[in-house]
């Protein structure tokens, strides 16, 4: 076509290069257009839009308002969808003050803009968390010809939702009522699931029960929302009265909507119902894809019924889905559960011939299995080889291996570790620096244990009880009570209160030298504190 002559109107080659786009073949498109002026082909309007559109699904913004300039050079008026696409491209690279820059310069320049392009506009403001220019933009719309609408709030509202922003976007629900737009079903469903990620159920509810007797029907995303909340809560009850609501409006759960329920009733222990939902998914020609196979298996293993989770494990490659490292990882932590180190060990060794990968995590669940079957030099061997495959380990692989090198008197490796840890920029939490000071009171090396926290505290650490604790029993065992009331105090000092173990060590500690005056103060104290019933 190029190459005819006279050469084809625009308009066939436009439709081209839409088809080209369509099957996201940008650089094609971009190419082809460099041969159409050579060739005596004018583009028009719609071709460089279409060229803008491109170049800004290429991320290459500043050639598509290159494109943008040619068009106004050539007199051309550009239309919303050229604007549009224009907005979306800055707003997909987070260029926020460019963007509302170049909104701005297009009002003023009297280019009409629609629904369409306010609504990219606040969905990217959204996306940045710019919400006071939201609120500007619109109040800028009052009075404009572009009014807003639902799916403007919606943005809005789910933005804010995500932020757990609660407040904030009941205060956007009520504008908008009070601005005659009727909320949809979208609007009802994003706040019900603000409200169930921030654990409050009952007002999830009651939105629900608005929603009916506004006539929105609720969708397959709502009750699903609802169930995973009420599985989460362990309120199984009234999860499956969803559930049975949901088949009397003709609503037809689908395999997120078992999945949640599977996980429910196997964080409960309740094998045989999930078993059951298994089942029922298969007679409704539901298929459980990986992610409802490795709930089931992961709760299996996390009760030691690793025969059962292997039983799964073979009807799920029989249904033809694949096993993934989720999977291995999940059997894995079961038979170091049941202590069968073997069973762990293949697993694990045999994945790579499956075609997986084991990942941070499954080298993780390893070292601390091995570590807390005392098999410290092959744990640290895995360590070593996960390092050697450029693998990254986390704060959990550290802290597993710290704990199995002090239990089994490897202290100064341990400190060298937390030593290397810091090296790697993975800063020690609260649990790292536990283990770490339980190991040295325990190992006779309270003097250094001492010291170490006492540097803790001066690097104003934000310490928990349980350090103190640790301290408080080292200092007790052995005998030195005045320093071990001493820390009790300055916790206290801290904000850091004493609980229940802090007490019991240390009025254990004293009735077995036969303080028993002191042990019966410091019992009273206890009691006192509402920590102990007389």
């Amino acid at each position: 076509m190029l190459l005819m002559r006279p050469p084809p109107p625009t308009f066939l080659f436009n439709n081209i290069l839409s088809s080209l786009v369509k099957n996201k073949r940008y650089p094609t498109v971009i190419s082809l257009f460099k041969q159409f002026e050579p060739n005596g082909i004018t583009p028009d309007l719609c071709t460089l839009s279409i060229l803008i559109n491109c170049f800004c699904h290429q991320a290459h913004i500043t050639l598509a308002f290159s494109v943008f300039a040619n068009i106004l050079k050539r007199g051309f008026h550009p239309d919303a969808i050229t604007l549009n696409t224009l907005i979306k491209g800055l707003c997909f690279r987070g260029e926020i003050k460019k963007t509302l820059y170049f909104h701005d310069q297009v009002v003023a320049q009297g280019f009409q803009l629609d629904q369409v392009s306010y609504g990219t506009l606040i969905n990217g403001l959204c996306k940045a968390g710019e919400t006071k220019a939201v609120a500007r933009l619109l109040r800028k719309l009052e009075g404009h010809s572009v009014k807003p609408d639902v799916v403007m709030y919606n943005t809005i509202i789910n933005s804010l939702c995500k932020n757990k922003l609660l407040g904030d976007a009941c205060d956007v629900y009520s504008e908008m009522i009070v601005k005659g737009i009727s909320p949809d079903v979208v609007t009802y469903t994003t706040l019900i699931h603000g409200f169930c990620i921030m654990g409050h159920l009952k007002e999830a509810f009651s939105l629900l029960n608005e929603m009916k007797l506004k006539n929105i029907n609720p969708n397959l995303c709502t009750f699903n929302i609802l169930i995973d909340a009420l599985g989460k809560e362990g309120k199984m009850k009234e999860a499956f009265s969803l559930l049975n609501e949901m088949k009397l409006k003709n609503i037809n759960p689908d395999v997120y909507t078992f999945s949640v329920l599977i996980d429910a009733l196997g964080k409960e222990g309740k094998v045989k119902e999930a078993f059951s939902l298994l089942n029922e998914m298969k007679l409704k020609n539901i298929n459980p894809d990986v992610c409802t196979f490795n709930i089931l298996i992961d709760a299996l293993g996390k009760k030691g019924r690793v025969k059962e989770a292997k039983i799964v494990l073979a009807v799920m490659m029989k249904a033809c889905v694949e096993p993934d490292v989720v999977t291995y990882n999940s059997l894995i932590d079961g038979y170091f559960l049941v202590n069968e180190v073997k069973h762990a060990k293949y697993v694990f060794y045999s994945m790579a011939q499956r075609g997986v990968t084991p990942n941070v995590q499954c080298y993780t669940i390893m070292i601390n299995g091995l570590c807390k079957k005392k098999m410290v030099d092959e744990a640290m061997s895995l360590f070593e080889e996960m390092k050697h495959k450029n693998m990254i380990p986390d704060i959990v692989t550290y802290n597993s291996l710290i704990d199995g090198l002090c239990k089994n008197h490897h202290l100064e490796r341990a400190i060298a570790l937390l030593k290397e840890m810091k090296e790697h920029g993975i800063q020690p939490d609260v649990y790292s620096y536990t283990i770490l000071l339980d190991g040295l009171c325990k190992g006779g090396r309270l003097e250094i244990a001492k010291e170490f926290f006492q540097h803790l505290l001066v690097k104003g650490c934000h310490l928990n009880v349980w350090p103190y604790n640790v301290m408080i029993n080292g200092l007790c065992k052995a005998g030195l009570f005045g320093e071990a009331m001493d820390l009790k105090s300055k916790m206290e000092g801290k904000g850091c209160m004493p609980n229940a173990i802090t007490f019991r060590t240390i009025i254990c500690a004293l009735s077995e030298k036969d303080e028993n005056d002191k042990a019966e103060k410091i019992l009273r104290e206890m009691i006192a504190r509402g920590l102990l019933k007389e």
